[in-house]
C-alpha cells in the first residue's frame, strides 16, 4: 500500500501535498495538542506536536486575544499538517502562511509561531542536537537578560530596580516612565514626572547598570515623544522603547532623527515584510520582534539577518511564559546581532511549575543549555491547576473621556 493510500485509509490524509523526495528515516506528524493556561496575570498558549516515532516537540504561541482564537487556528492547521514530515519546517511554515486566505494577521502568525517552535524541537531531538546547533551553532555561551522594575512613585521604582539587580545580578533593568494613569495627565506633568522617575532609578543603580525605558506606545504625537527623549537624555538610557505607535514607520523615522537615545520597537510587528520597511527607513536602532508572534524561530532568524545588514541590534520582546524564554535563548545563542532579552523570573509559582526544569538566571545571564531540542519539557500535569481566565488590557481614558493610546 502506498504511503498516501495508507494515510487516507487511516483517516490521516494531509491537506498539504507530500513532498516527492522525503528525508529518512520516516517521521510523520500524527497529532497537534494545545493548552490554554492561566499564569502570571495572563493566559499562555502551549503547543505539542506528536509524531509516529514517539518524538514530540513543544512550542508557545502569543496570547494576543481572543486567546481561544489562537487555539482554534492551531487546531485548524492540524488538519493541514498531519501526515507531514515535521523536519520540513520551511515548507510547512510557508504552507501555513501563504494558504491562509489573506496575509496572516496577529492571531494566525501567533499560531504559526507556536507550531514552528515545536517543529524545531522535533528536529533537534531527531538529530540529537540542541536547536541552536541547527541554526548555525553558538555565538555565545550565555544570554544577557533584563527584568522590568515596578512601583508608582520614583522612590518605589528605584527601590524595585535595586532589589532586582541585587537578587538576580542583572546588568540591565527596564521601567515605565509614566506615573499612574500618566497618559490621562497634562503633557508637561507627564514629561516632568518621567524625568523624575528615570533619574531616581539612575541614582539608585549608579552609572553602569543599563536602564531601558518603555513608553508602551502611549504617545501619538512625534513632538511629545521627542520632548520626552530630551528630558531623559541626561540619565543615559539603554534605549527608549516605542514612544509612539509603530503603524507609521515614517513617523518613527522622523522621531529617530530628533533623538540621541537609541530608539527601540517592533513588538507588534510580525514577519520579515513588516520589518523590511522599518529597516529600510533606518527608523530604529534596536528591533524587538516577538518569537511567539512574528512567525517563529525561522522568521526571527530572517528578520535578524535583515537587521544585521542595517547594523541594527535585536532585543526580543518576551512577555510570555517560560517556554518562550527557552525558545528565545536558542535564537539568541545563534544570532550575531542579538543584544539583550526581556525576562520574567521562573523561580516562583505559577511560572516555575509550567516546565519540568525551567532555565534559570545566573548573575544576570541564562546559560545556554546543551540537551537535544530545546532541552526542556512541559509539565502537563500542572496545567490543570492553572485554568485560563478572561483577559484584556486595562482600559485607560483621558480626563475628557476619550480613549487613551496603549
Amino acid at each position: 500500500m502506498q504511503r498516501r493510500e495508507f494515510l487516507e485509509h487511516a483517516g490521516l490524509a494531509p491537506a498539504v501535498p507530500l513532498l516527492a523526495a522525503e528525508t529518512s528515516p520516516r517521521l510523520r506528524i500524527t497529532d497537534i495538542k494545545t493548552w490554554l493556561v492561566g499564569a502570571g496575570g495572563r493566559n499562555l498558549v502551549f503547543v505539542k506536536v506528536e509524531t509516529d516515532q514517539g518524538i514530540h516537540g513543544i512550542g508557545e504561541a502569543y496570547s494576543c486575544g481572543p486567546d481561544e482564537g489562537t487555539v482554534a487556528v492551531i487546531q485548524d492547521f492540524k488538519t493541514w499538517l498531519v501526515g507531514q514530515d515535521p523536519r520540513n519546517i520551511e515548507h510547512l511554515c510557508a504552507t501555513m502562511f501563504n494558504f491562509t486566505r489573506f496575509p496572516g494577521g496577529m492571531v494566525v502568525n501567533a499560531a504559526i509561531s507556536g507550531i514552528d517552535h515545536a517543529l524545531w524541537d522535533i528536529a533537534g531531538k531527531a538529530a540529537g542536537l540542541p536547536v541552536y546547533r541547527l541554526l548555525g551553532g553558538k555565538m555565545r555561551d550565555r544570554i544577557r537578560v533584563y527584568q522590568s522594575a515596578g512601583g508608582n512613585e520614583p522612590k518605589q521604582v528605584a527601590e524595585s530596580a535595586k532589589r532586582l539587580v541585587e537578587k538576580y545580578g542583572y546588568t540591565a533593568v527596564k521601567m515605565s516612565p509614566h506615573p499612574p494613569r500618566g497618559n490621562a495627565q497634562p503633557y508637561n506633568l507627564v514629561t516632568r514626572a518621567a524625568g523624575q522617575r528615570v533619574r531616581a532609578v539612575r541614582e539608585a543603580l549608579g552609572p553602569d547598570v543599563d536602564i531601558g525605558v518603555d513608553v508602551h506606545a502611549k504617545f501619538f504625537e512625534v513632538h511629545r515623544a521627542a520632548r520626552l527623549a530630551r528630558e531623559l537624555e541626561p540619565y543615559n538610557p539603554m534605549f527608549l522603547e516605542e514612544p509612539i505607535r509603530m503603524e507609521n514607520a515614517e513617523a518613527m523615522q522622523k522621531l529617530s532623527r530628533q533623538m540621541r537615545i537609541p530608539l527601540a520597537g517592533g513588538e507588534c510587528n510580525y514577519t520579515k515584510f513588516e520589518f523590511r520597511e522599518v529597516l529600510a527607513l533606518q527608523a530604529l536602532d534596536i528591533i524587538q520582534p516577538d518569537i511567539c508572534l512574528t512567525g517563529g524561530i525561522l522568521e526571527m532568524k530572517k528578520i535578524a539577518a535583515m537587521a544585521e545588514a542595517y547594523y541594527v541590534m535585536v532585543a526580543p520582546h518576551n512577555p510570555m511564559g517560560p517556554l518562550a524564554t527557552t525558545v528565545n535563548v536558542h535564537f539568541a545563542a545563534s544570532t550575531p546581532n542579538f543584544y539583550i532579552l526581556e525576562y520574567h523570573p521562573d523561580d516562583e509559582s505559577p511560572r516555575k511549575d509550567l516546565l519540568k526544569e525551567p532555565l534559570m538566571v545566573k548573575q544576570g545571564y541564562i546559560p545556554v543549555p546543551d540537551k537535544p531540542g530545546f532541552g526542556v519539557e512541559l509539565n502537563e500535569e500542572a496545567f490543570k491547576h492553572y485554568p485560563a481566565k478572561r483577559w484584556h488590557r486595562a482600559f485607560d481614558y483621558r480626563a475628557d473621556g476619550s480613549v487613551a493610546f496603549i
